[in-house]
């Protein structure tokens, strides 16, 4: 009866329509980008492209993959995204096993970490310290800042918590070593915790721009978030590379929104494999034991 009541009717069809409308804000402007880079430059600059390509043409992804420099900062952020992703989860899942155990001065050790995550030295003494390490116009500048989050290792450390201590024990007595558990206990046990996080961290380490921009003397050294950044939001048309030809044939706003749609789609194509652990991942994380 509770569930055929006219209350409940009522909020399953006003919850329905918010989230038929929620996707849309967030699944309409990629159609229109989409649609855009597909279209021809006449229809592109009149501004008459809505969900629908106009005079459909491919010119505009042929002319983004013949760009070096777009290619290059491709590579640059597919390596900055897996190797900063493997770097963070080792950190993290090190750290957070360690400090999902009971001993002498834990307290004091993770009120250290999470000072780190309420309060920041500020942008001139990180530019600083960075720079001092030699991590100015160095790839590394993209990795070890941001390598060690303190959100996702409280995450992680409440996973470990989750896991009986029963299965710790058992596999010592049976004379596992602690990297042994750690590998083979704790680490399949948490795998909607690590697909979280992992998450988390690739979208992180895809979508930062302001560090490229920052740390790179080069445009060529720029991840392709910081390479968008240049051309789309300042402006920039050198990093286009349009030559004459070309730039009367199609139109610069087709060109930016290829390059804009092929920068979204690898986490695009990411995101539906990890989402099923998504909000297990999220729940179980933040619960505190």
């Amino acid at each position: 009866m509770r569930h055929t009541s006219l209350s409940r009717k009522i909020f399953t069809v006003c919850n329905t329509i918010f989230l038929v409308t929620a996707a849309l804000l967030c699944l309409l402007p990629l159609v229109n980008l989409l649609a855009l880079s597909l279209s021809g430059k006449s229809a592109a600059n009149s501004g008459i492209v809505t969900f629908w390509p106009v005079d459909f043409t491919l010119k505009a992804y042929m002319k983004t993959f013949q760009n070096n420099n777009f290619i290059r900062s491709m590579v640059i952020s597919l390596l900055r995204t897996v190797v900063g992703t493997l770097v963070s989860m080792l950190a993290i899942t090190t750290a957070g096993y360690a400090l999902s155990k009971d001993f002498k001065g834990r307290t004091v050790l993770m009120w250290f970490f999470v000072f780190t995550m309420l309060f920041g030295g500020g942008l001139i003494p990180s530019y600083l310290v960075n720079t001092s390490l030699g991590l100015k116009n160095n790839f590394l500048v993209y990795i070890l800042p941001g390598a060690f989050g303190c959100y996702n290792l409280i995450l992680i450390m409440n996973f470990f918590k989750s896991i009986p201590k029963a299965l710790e024990e058992a596999a010592l007595i049976d004379g596992a070593g602690f990297f042994t558990v750690f590998w083979k206990i704790f680490l399949p046990l948490s795998k909607a915790g690590l697909a979280t996080v992992a998450l988390f961290i690739m979208v992180g380490n895809w979508n930062e721009w302001f560090t490229g921009i920052l740390y790179m003397s080069d445009t060529k050294n720029y991840p392709l978030a910081s390479f968008l950044q240049v051309i789309v939001v300042q402006g920039n048309q050198q990093d286009l590379a349009l030559d004459p030809t070309a730039a009367k044939a199609m139109s610069e706003r087709t060109i930016k929104a290829a390059q804009v749609f092929i920068g979204a789609l690898p986490i695009l194509m990411v995101y539906p494999f990890l989402q099923k652990y998504f909000v297990t991942g999220i729940v179980m994380g933040a619960v505190k034991e």
